[in-house]
């Protein structure tokens, strides 16, 4: 008791591919596949400085958002 035998897994995944269909699961599989790519390249980079992850020389790259005024910062509260 406790275990399943092969049989229950496949009457299990039959029930799984009816209800959700090879379409949906399909795509469940690529955001699966791409999320673990990224973490993976987020572990790699996590052992560089902060300063080596960006590509672009500071002068080439656009202002940060805080540099940056948002339109309903000047509404009055």
């Amino acid at each position: 008791m406790g275990s399943f035998s092969i049989w229950h897994w496949l009457i299990v995944l039959v029930v799984v591919l009816l209800v959700f269909g090879t379409k949906r699961l399909r795509g469940a599989g690529r955001d699966l596949g791409e999320a673990v790519k990224g973490f993976k390249k987020g572990m790699a980079d996590e052992d560089k400085p902060a300063g080596e992850l960006d590509h672009k020389p500071q002068h080439e790259r656009e202002g940060t958002p805080s540099d940056k005024v948002r339109q309903d910062d000047n509404v009055p509260r």
